[in-house]
């Protein structure tokens, strides 16, 4: 039998170093505590297929080799990348606020979308961190539903090349109000150009690709490298926590069960903080049942892996007969109808512009569209698409949920609140229809939609929800779990809703939050 390894004592333990685990590291850094961060993955490679299409996307380099199961028992590949800055590694760094009606009660087609313990006032301060420490590109106030910000963004908008630029020049005369989407970049660019010393050049390979040059705001680069500057926080790589054990009391995590490059270890902590992201930091809580937490930890209420939210996603390539030679699409947004439509009083949702296609990626879905333009090559449909990205508010329902049965990872999701997003999916149609900018391949009009499947879990959240009643949620107000005092949690998974845009700056502006509450405590 192996023999287990027990370490020095901590005094914060991090679990997980993404949006959450990567930003709290940071923060907490400079106070001198001694901080150990652990990471599941290793840093991620730099070579030549971190911009390959079919490396990324056909062939899934870089995401995890796992199979979870759906509640028919059928197996699929969680879309979960295990690295060094967590899923930031692969994102598409647009960086939004929640609205601040998001954080209100909000009335569905299907249902409520519930109120948030905190207000928007309470996180706002936070945001205007969070957009200046991940270098967010924007403009406040030209979106009619932008709440209201304290700081201006670091940096101008991204610029848009000329095609897109065309198609935001359209949609202002229809009467929309489309703005300049909030990027995290390290991009300094001159006439749409970037500058020579800019480490963003402006490729086709930002949204969905690790970025080669380390131009994209990833939690990496941006808070744990120069975290590990500081001589009193340590990172430990290919670290999978297999359970959490507490002390007699149950008030208390004791023990940090780790494997570590293929060896047990223990570690423990003053304070334990979970950023495993939204699911797997639940899976964690459950699989580390005990005689005091039968349910797994932080669970008496039973909401811990329920309520799971992952928005509903829709990629949208429209195909036109003008070739589109933009680069660097993802500049655009529109919200006109986050919050409702002239002709539906309930909201539809977001609508972003996406990475450009690429063949390979068109390739791998021919399936649904092979017979569609049977005379054109995949190439030659990348390079006449237009892409998109709507989002839509799914509601949190107990029955979406992650669990373990037989030792299996089940994933429940049943699809919420879909009407609106069929609304926005035509909005957009009609849009592009208005605007003449798709002199159509073909005498009708010609999109591709594509359905984001049970994998695509990009956007987790809602598993471990905060609240002021410990019989409804797992966490209090600051993120600690109501039943331990000295767990917390700041991924995504303390969610109550999720609004219609990237939850990234909300897991981010929370963990720097949680962050300032921590170092209060430490002293």
């Amino acid at each position: 039998m192996a023999s287990t390894t027990t370490s020095p004592h901590y005094d914060v333990m991090i679990i997980g170093s993404g949006a959450g685990g990567g930003t709290l590291a940071w923060r907490l850094a400079p106070t001198g505590k001694r901080i150990l961060l652990l990471e599941r993955g290793d840093f991620l490679p730099r070579e030549r297929e971190n911009w390959d299409p079919s490396a990324v996307f056909v062939h899934a380099r870089y995401q995890a080799a796992e199979t979870w199961y759906d509640s028919n028992g059928n197996g699929f590949h969680p879309g979960i990348h295990y690295w060094v800055g967590g899923n930031t590694k692969v994102f598409g760094a647009a960086l939004f606020r929640l609205r601040k009606e998001d954080f209100q009660e909000l009335r569905h087609h299907e249902g409520i979308s519930p109120a948030w313990p905190l207000s928007y006032e309470d996180f706002e301060p936070y945001y205007s961190e969070a957009e200046q420490l991940y270098h967010v590109h924007g403009r406040h106030g030209i979106d009619p539903t932008d709440p209201p910000a304290s700081r201006d963004y670091p940096h101008p908008p991204v610029s848009h090349e000329p095609r897109i630029q065309k198609l935001h020049d359209a949609l202002v005369r229809l009467g929309y109000h489309p703005f300049p989407l909030p990027v995290g970049a390290m991009l300094d660019e001159q006439n749409g150009k970037p500058t020579h010393n800019s480490a963003c050049v402006r490729c086709d390979a930002f949204d969905g690709f690790p970025c080669l040059v380390n131009g994209k705001a990833d939690a990496q680069i941006i808070c744990v490298d120069p975290a590990l500057k500081h001589p009193n926080l340590t990172l430990l790589t290919n670290a999978f926590v297999e359970r959490l054990e507490t002390d007699a009391s149950g008030r208390r995590v004791s023990q940090v069960h780790v494997r570590h490059d293929g060896a047990d270890e223990i570690y423990s902590a003053d304070i334990v903080v979970a950023a495993c992201g939204a699911l797997n930091s639940a899976l964690l809580l459950l699989r580390s049942a005990n005689d005091r937490h039968p349910n797994g930890l932080a669970n008496s209420s039973g909401v811990v892996g329920r309520h799971y939210m992952r928005h509903n996603n829709s990629a949208f390539m429209a195909i036109s007969r003008e070739p589109n030679p933009t680069k660097f699409q993802k500049t655009l947004a529109l919200n006109d109808f986050y919050f409702r439509a002239p002709d539906w009083d309930y909201p539809l949702g977001h609508i972003q512009m996406l990475g450009k296609s690429h063949g390979p990626t068109i390739a791998a879905e021919a399936g649904l569209w092979e017979n569609v333009l049977p005379e054109m090559s995949f190439d030659t449909m990348a390079e006449h698409a237009v892409d998109f990205w709507l989002t839509s508010e799914d509601l949190p329902d107990p029955e979406n949920r992650i669990m373990y049965s037989n030792d299996r990872v089940v994933l429940q999701l049943t699809e919420r609140n879909m009407e609106g997003h069929r609304r926005l999916q035509q909005k957009l149609k009609d849009i592009l229809n208005a605007t003449d900018f798709h002199p159509h391949l073909l005498p009708h009009s010609l999109y591709l939609g594509k359905r984001i499947p049970i994998g695509g879990t990009a956007h987790q959240a809602g598993t471990i929800r905060f609240g002021r009643d410990p019989k409804t949620s797992a966490l209090d107000v600051n993120c600690k779990a109501h039943d331990l005092d000295n767990l917390y949690v700041v991924d995504a998974g303390f969610f109550v809703s999720i609004g219609a845009v990237n939850p990234s700056l909300t897991i981010i502006a929370n963990a720097l939050r949680v962050g300032d509450h921590l170092i209060s405590r430490l002293h």
